[in-house]
């Protein structure tokens, strides 16, 4: 197989991802692969690609200012990947992604159950001329079950999965069920295929041999309810909302400060005791209903009300400076434009800055994985759609020039263009 030389060394170069997913999850786990080295063949519909690609505003604009078709959605998870617009639909582009498997060491997907064997495409199928192939399937509910042919979203799955029912503020609060304001179940059902897709590269390494994964966002986002979901396993009671609030801490939430709120997280009794010090209110520490944690947890509607009378008389920066220096664990409750302004956040490369063919530069989330002697690599903004077909198909299939343009005038392949405005 001939590599791609744009892709710097890593951890996993020399590995071909091809990845047949769109929408979140799926782009999660094949961009941190990308990012360790493995060279990642994103597999686009033509004319259309990711879905992700429309979901805006905002998109990027290009060098005038003018929207392009690059939503901030896509780039969120697209980098170090090379574009390459098939139809799936037509037979001789299942022959394409056949010719591709046979070469890849890994495939990502995320079709509906069955759509894939209906296309030739099925692991059974692939492994027949790759047996070392790692095939990672995404679904909603997975491959086995009675909801196995549905199809799954982020936000259908954080209320099926319940983390929704853990979120939002109480109904004597006036809260009711909320989803977190990313795709969290998408993203960790990401992280769960990245780690299955490594391990089943050791087990390749030591056996020869690849293997099936099956990977469902409701799985993940049943395994992350953690203390939550194993406190009702071992107690039976079913949680409820606590807004900011934890279920087993306290005081261990936002408080208002006479300014706008900050976070103190107290974690154990010490720091307790050195929180009410601050605050002029020792004897809060003493009082054996709040001297240890669990009393505190038992005693909250009580012991939260007091600390909100105390914390009102120093603003945020105060009450976090005070704290700091006595050991209190606290901060403040940033915007995103505090986040990536935050010193901490700079120094560790949180905000980085790749080249892009529409607006000259794209900012993007920068990886937190530091490995000492393979770092992450930023060799590619998340490419225009399409623009990589000629390379990777001549490169790994041999299609000549004449072959891709007889393709492409069939529709079956999109050979991209050199960017351009959004459609309206």
């Amino acid at each position: 197989m001939v590599s791609d030389p744009s892709v710097s060394s890593g951890a996993l170069t020399g590995l071909v991802v091809l990845d047949l997913s769109r929408i979140l999850a799926g782009p999660t786990c094949t961009q941190i692969l990308g990012d360790l080295g493995a060279e990642v063949i994103k597999i686009e519909r033509p004319g259309r690609g990711d879905d992700t690609r429309g979901w805006g505003p905002p998109f990027l604009k290009d060098r005038e200012g003018r929207e392009t078709a690059e939503s901030a959605y896509y780039l969120s998870s697209n980098r170090n990947k090379a574009s390459v617009a098939v139809d799936l639909a037509s037979p001789e582009g299942q022959d394409l992604i056949s010719g591709l498997a046979a070469r890849a060491d890994i495939l990502v997907e995320n079709f509906k159950v069955g759509d894939l064997k209906r296309r030739g495409l099925d692991y059974e199928t692939l492994k027949a001329d790759n047996p070392r192939l790692i095939y990672c399937s995404i679904s909603g509910f997975g491959q086995t079950g009675p909801y196995a042919h549905r199809a799954g979203y982020d936000f259908l799955i954080q209320g099926m999965g319940g983390i929704m029912s853990l979120t939002g503020f109480p109904d004597e609060e006036g809260g009711t069920e909320t989803k977190c304001g990313v795709g969290i179940a998408d993203v960790m059902c990401g992280m769960y295929a990245t780690v299955s897709i490594l391990a089943a590269l050791n087990h390749r390494n030591e056996t020869g041999d690849g293997q099936r994964i099956d990977i469902s966002l409701l799985d993940a986002q049943v395994s992350w309810l953690i203390n939550q979901g194993v406190g009702y396993l071992v107690s039976g009671d079913v949680p409820g909302r606590l807004g900011n609030g934890h279920p087993t801490i306290v005081p261990y939430e936002t408080f208002p400060a006479a300014d706008r709120s900050f976070i103190l997280a107290v974690g154990n009794d010490s720091q307790f005791r050195k929180f009410c010090d601050v605050a002029g209110a020792p004897e809060l520490a003493r009082d054996p209903r709040y001297a240890k944690n669990a009393d505190r947890v038992r005693n909250r509607k009580e012991l939260v009300p007091l600390i909100r009378k105390l914390t009102i008389d120093k603003t945020a920066a105060e009450w976090i400076a005070v704290l700091e220096g006595a050991g209190v664990p606290c901060g403040p409750v940033n915007d995103l434009g505090q986040v990536f302004a935050d010193p901490q956040i700079v120094e560790r490369g949180m905000r980085i800055t790749l080249p892009h063919p529409s607006s000259g530069t794209v900012d993007l989330i920068g990886s937190p994985i530091n490995l000492e002697k393979t770092p992450v690599a930023y060799a590619k903004a998340p490419p225009l759609l399409g623009a990589d077909t000629a390379d990777v198909l001549s490169r790994h299939l041999g299609l000549s020039e004449a072959a891709l343009s007889e393709l492409a005038d069939k529709g079956v392949l999109d050979l991209g263009a050199a960017g351009g405005t959004k459609e309206t």
